[in-house]
């Protein structure tokens, strides 16, 4: 085998390792599950969103259906706007419920959309009337250790 037709097969395979490298990047970083499916936008309106970011997940019973696009804060109330994009093949009861939940004790949030009974579907552009802002662990503790400050020491529950 010459020198050049050997230099080629190693150059070859050198790349092929790069591309396989980077597709396993974008894969851990959810970067490629770019879904080429049909989508509709749905917003939601919270008071605290906690660490809930852009492209987070949004599920329903556990399944991924659509992803958070975009993330802002109405100047009129001050509450936070989440944008989201849902795939088409699920489609939304007006009455269902949008939570910022937690997916373990301290790994990422998501939104979880439990389903209503309404016969009327949400259209694309429509806004979630039922929601749950996410449970921030910090405020938790806080009150918690506050609570047990302001007993006195003969109190007994």
């Amino acid at each position: 085998m010459s020198r050049k037709l050997l230099d080629l097969w190693v150059g070859f395979f050198v790349v092929l390792g790069f591309a396989a490298v980077l597709f396993l990047a974008l894969r851990v970083g959810n970067v490629s599950s770019a879904n080429f499916a049909e989508t509709y936008l749905l917003s939601a309106r919270f008071d605290n969103i906690g660490g809930l970011k852009v492209r987070g997940p949004v599920k329903s019973a556990g399944v991924v259906i659509g992803r958070v696009t975009e993330i802002h804060i109405d100047p009129q109330s001050y509450e936070a706007v989440v944008a989201m994009k849902i795939d088409s093949r699920y489609q939304f009861p007006k009455d269902t419920f949008a939570s910022i939940l937690t997916a373990g004790l301290l790994g990422e949030q998501y939104i979880g959309l439990d389903a209503g009974g309404d016969e009327k579907m949400l259209n694309p552009g429509d806004s979630f009337a039922k929601t749950q802002s996410a449970v921030v662990l910090e405020k938790l503790i806080g009150q918690f250790m506050f609570s047990k400050a302001s007993e006195t020491p003969g109190d007994s529950k």
